[in-house]
């Protein structure tokens, strides 16, 4: 798997992206503010994270996904770990995440990587979404917050 970063002057991998984030308009948003890399393997996309500067210091994790096909082989932890050394290469001190509550193996993964739960922003999707999201035959409702500390 290689990882580089995403030229804007290519099509956006808007296709992997909204498999974790519904909002085009918010992916839009952050991909003008952050830092967009994408994976690739065999010449195909496979995989794609978003890196954005919260505040002096922080940055967050604003969107990962894996492609479908591609679940289980460990490339949304590799995807993590490569985010969280490009962070803190980059001289941040903290690095933090969102997720739903209803997704579980993403709860999961964060933890396996360092993260810890530092938060929850109740109905966050309930207020910024426009359609009902469900997942694990659970309502997203809650944001989760999540986050790794880089000076250790």
């Amino acid at each position: 798997m290689e990882v580089r970063r995403w030229n804007g002057d290519e099509a956006a991998p808007l296709d992997l992206l909204l498999l974790a984030d519904p909002s085009q308009t918010y992916i839009e948003d952050y991909l003008q503010r952050g830092q967009c890399f994408i994976a690739e393997m065999d010449n195909q996309l496979i995989g794609v994270f978003v890196l954005l500067q919260t505040r002096p210091g922080t940055v967050e994790l604003a969107n990962i996904a894996v492609k479908e096909t591609e679940h289980g082989k460990g490339i949304g932890k590799q995807l993590v770990m490569y985010a969280i050394q490009i962070a803190k290469s980059s001289g941040y001190k903290s690095i933090e995440v969102g997720t739903g509550n209803s997704s579980i193996g993403q709860l999961a993964l964060y933890q396996k990587c360092g993260f810890r739960i530092t938060g929850i922003e109740r109905d966050y999707f309930i207020r910024n979404y426009n359609e009902e999201i469900m997942e694990n035959n659970i309502q997203c409702r809650d944001m989760i917050r999540l986050a790794l500390d880089l000076q250790n």
